[in-house]
């Protein structure tokens, strides 16, 4: 009897399968920046004149204006989107490179990027990129008083692609969003008003990773943290009817 328990027990052990691993990289992005310089060289002339006992200064200026393309990666938002992933149990989490400013690829080949080594360990990589950031601060009279609202808000919506390491096969594909926003109210217009930039931005945060981990347990069929969750592949279609014996 104790050798088919603990036969069955070595049954259920190698049947049960570890979740898959996943890297989760920061949030790519990239930007224009044009610099502007402006250069002004004098030079003097010792060559004295019959007219002049001083010699004579001439100006050269110099201008240039350049433009280029600066990627790279958000290290604000990760953490959360981390956390909320491992609260719903659907996947073991492992520690990919950081892109740098020292990298040579792309940050947006994400292909290359595996393929270079950069998510060792990894069965998928969660891939976001940054398509609207965007901080809001405003001032509004109340109707009525004499008292006016101070606004802070943060914005920050990003596209996610679960990715095979294998394969490359896109498994999962979404748009995120965390919003948030701290206002206070204030007898005058011109008060001197200290919102808070740091809560506002953990809240968008945790506001993004919940959405994160919500929609990748939708698609995948996982559970989503205080949600029925769906079985996995689950359709429309109308539940099959027993068979039934005809005579």
């Amino acid at each position: 009897m104790r050798a088919w328990m603990a036969v069955m027990g070595l049954a259920c052990a190698f049947s049960v399968q570890a979740a898959p691993k996943v890297a989760v990289t920061d949030l790519a992005y990239q930007e224009r920046v044009q610099e502007y310089i402006h250069i002004v060289s004098a030079q003097s002339s010792h060559q004295a004149s019959p007219y002049s006992a001083s010699g004579q200064a001439s100006y050269n200026e110099y201008e240039s204006v350049t433009s280029y393309i600066e990627q790279g990666e958000l290290r604000k938002f990760g953490g959360d989107i981390k956390g909320e992933i491992l609260k719903g149990g659907m996947f073991q989490l492992v520690q990919g490179s950081a892109y740098t400013a020292d990298s040579k690829e792309d940050v947006y080949d994400v292909i290359r990027r595996i393929k270079n080594g950069a998510f060792k360990g990894a069965d998928y990589v969660l891939f976001g990129t940054v398509s609207d950031i965007d901080f809001q601060r405003d001032i509004n009279a109340l109707d009525h008083t004499d008292t006016y609202s101070a606004v802070l808000g943060l914005t920050l919506v990003a596209d996610f692609s679960l990715i095979n390491t294998r394969t490359y096969e896109i498994t999962s594909a979404f748009t995120a969003i965390g919003e948030a926003q701290d206002t206070k109210l204030v007898k005058s217009q011109d008060a001197r008003v200290t919102l808070n930039r740091p809560r506002v931005v953990r809240e968008v945060s945790k506001a993004l990773g919940m959405d994160v981990a919500q929609q990748l347990a939708e698609q995948l069929g996982g559970l989503v943290p205080g949600q029925p969750g769906r079985a996995q592949g689950q359709s429309n279609l109308p539940p099959d009817e027993p068979a039934k014996i005809l005579r």
